[in-house]
């Protein structure tokens, strides 16, 4: 059982909330709030994102059905416990799974699962974003119809799941871990790194949040 003193940031969780609510995020972005796990901290808050291909003259139509493909999926859960669990080595613990269709070079690579942790940690550390306990996994997922099924299309694809601690003082230090979230997204889903296109982060339809 935990029993040492509680340690929780300026402001609290709500902080943290306006926080994600409030960060600027790439044009070929849609982020929505989405339901986060209750079981898991005291406090958490989770957002989706979808990265589009947007081509010139189409920016700002995220809204749009009929916007350009999708290049893949992230989620980012944010945990906060003020007690600090031993595991996570500070009150508040990040968690994302991305998800994204690639290259059958990059899918079937052999070399995948040695580099995928440096996608993540070249992201933070390009926004001077502090961590610790970093965590995760790299799934490539490559499939080949045939017979009845020889007329759908193959797939490649990669899922990245990880988690790490950062290591803030104030909720406003979190903007260079979501920064760094971001970039991982880009390079996954093959777009250069970020610039100077943002949009706010699109309020979720109540059909949406009760999906």
């Amino acid at each position: 059982m935990n029993i040492h003193s509680p340690i929780d940031l300026p402001g609290g969780f709500d902080a943290t909330r306006r926080c994600i609510l409030d960060h600027l995020w790439r044009d070929e972005f849609t982020v929505t709030q989405i339901p986060a796990p209750t079981r898991i901290a005291p406090d958490s808050m989770a957002v989706d994102a979808t990265v589009h291909h947007v081509l010139a003259g189409q920016r700002g139509l995220h809204s749009d059905p009929g916007d350009p493909e999708d290049l893949g999926q992230g989620r980012l859960i944010v945990l906060h416990d003020p007690f600090a669990p031993e595991s996570w080595q500070g009150s508040t613990r990040l968690v994302t799974v991305v998800r994204a269709d690639v290259d059958p070079e990059m899918a079937t690579d052999p070399l995948l699962a040695g580099v995928a942790c440096s996608w993540l940690t070249d992201a933070l550390d390009g926004f001077a974003a502090r961590y610790t306990c970093l965590a995760g996994t790299v799934t490539s997922v490559v499939s080949r119809p045939f017979g009845n099924l020889a007329d759908q299309q193959p797939e490649n694809r990669i899922e990245f799941r990880a988690s790490w601690t950062p290591l803030i003082d104030d909720a406003g230090q979190l903007t260079a871990h979501l920064d760094g979230w971001q970039d991982l997204l880009c390079h996954i889903c093959g777009l250069p790194p970020s610039g100077d296109d943002v949009v706010m982060i699109r309020p979720r339809r109540r059909w949406e949040a009760d999906a």
